[in-house]
């Protein structure tokens, strides 16, 4: 597999990338395009239609190639693969039962692959505020494909505007469903990892009341309190205004503990201030187990890329590609350290990389299960067999 990571901030900046990539002979036959809103992802795609080159594509908070990263702008991952060895599959749930559109979409892969892996994207949330419900994806994926089948992948994400973000092929998005680029697993090999990389802080906690995605108490006590008093912003209760998850709780998620014995991260989105309770991104259960977390420092960019390091001698294994789905709150949260991860996964990797901030992460964790993860860096190599 021949790769060739590119961006730019135009469509005529892509054209000209695009043009140079293809001048010493290299035939692309699919691009892993991630693109910001506010670019002209319809006009790209005709472009890369053109030079019949096949579209997986979602929308970003963030975009970035080896040495690159840019805000709004577009980044592609070129790969030359023979077309016998992937599909690209695409499922818009608008109106429909999200279960039957993974159910659609992976049974053709199944149809078409005896052994499939993937890499997914789905959407993050739709232009009318609805939040794409990672938990329910991954488990229809696990219950329909099997939870030892390999896939990785992100949802798409809108620059935070939260106006709608959107996966899309070359004719084809949506902005509520999923694209998936099934691979055959017998010629090309998928290796990844999702890492949060956050440390918990002081005892464990338990949700002692919740309905849905609102956390009413934690230990008997009032949720939004007993958060806001962790976070020394006791002012801030009542106070409609504030930006709880992008001004607070972006940097400080919640460890919860899943059945498995597996930690995710878990974030308050805002406050439910008619119900008086946290509105989370994913439900949390009565009786679920959890812990604050300490501030974030160097080492949470160092374990990813050790991690990373450590798999790839144990496995004594190689990538031709390297795509990262790291997730939208990272930045904000290490600054100038999420360049030092993403650059160290790919120099690690020596491949061409590109990767976008997403609004959620789907893959496995080390010696975990397959899952939906929030907060977490998720890489993925891939390698033609020989």
């Amino acid at each position: 597999m021949k790769a060739k990571s590119l961006q730019g901030t135009s469509i005529e900046a892509i054209k000209q990338a695009l043009q140079n990539s293809l001048s010493d002979g290299f035939k692309p036959t699919i691009a892993i395009l991630f693109i910001s809103v506010k670019q002209d992802r319809k006009a790209v795609c005709k472009l890369l239609n053109s030079k019949n080159i096949d579209v997986f594509g979602a929308t970003s908070c963030g975009e970035f190639i080896n040495g690159t990263q840019t805000e709004g702008g577009i980044a592609l991952l070129l790969l030359e693969l023979p077309k016998e060895h992937y599909k690209i599959l695409f499922g818009d749930s608008s109106g429909k039962n999200l279960k039957e559109t993974v159910s659609s979409v992976t049974n053709a892969a199944l149809n078409h692959f005896s052994n499939p892996s993937f890499i997914m994207c789905s959407t993050g949330m739709t232009a009318q505020g609805e939040y794409f419900d990672g938990e329910t994806f991954v488990n229809s994926i696990n219950e329909i494909i099997g939870p030892d089948r390999i896939y990785f992948g992100g949802m798409a994400g809108d620059d935070w505007t939260f106006s709608g973000s959107f996966v899309f092929t070359n004719d084809e998005e949506t902005d509520f469903g999923m694209v998936a680029l099934a691979l055959d697993a017998d010629k090309i090999s998928l290796n990844g990892m999702a890492i949060n990389g956050w440390k918990p802080m002081g005892i464990s906690r338990r949700v002692t009341k919740s309905k849905g995605k609102l956390l009413y108490t934690i230990d008997d006590k009032p949720a939004v309190e007993m958060y806001y008093k962790y976070l020394g912003h006791t002012e801030k209760l009542g106070d409609e205004s504030f930006n709880m998850f992008k001004d607070l709780s972006i940097h400080y998620p919640f460890i919860v503990k899943r059945a498995s014995g597996e930690t995710a991260l878990r974030s308050p989105l805002s406050v439910d201030h008619t119900e008086h309770a946290l509105e989370m991104d994913s439900e949390m259960l009565e009786g679920t187990e959890f812990w604050f977390t300490m501030p974030p420092d160097f080492d949470i960019a160092e374990e990813v890329i050790d991690k990373a390091s450590a798999f790839k001698k144990e496995n004594d294994t190689h990538a031709d590609a390297l795509i990262i789905f790291s997730c939208a709150g990272r930045p904000p949260v290490l600054g100038p350290l999420v360049s030092v991860e993403n650059e160290g996964l790919a120099d690690v990797w020596n491949a061409p990389m590109a990767g976008f901030f997403t609004y959620g992460e789907y893959g496995r964790a080390p010696e975990g299960e397959q899952n939906y993860h929030s907060g977490a860096c998720c890489w993925v190599a891939l390698k033609e067999k020989e």
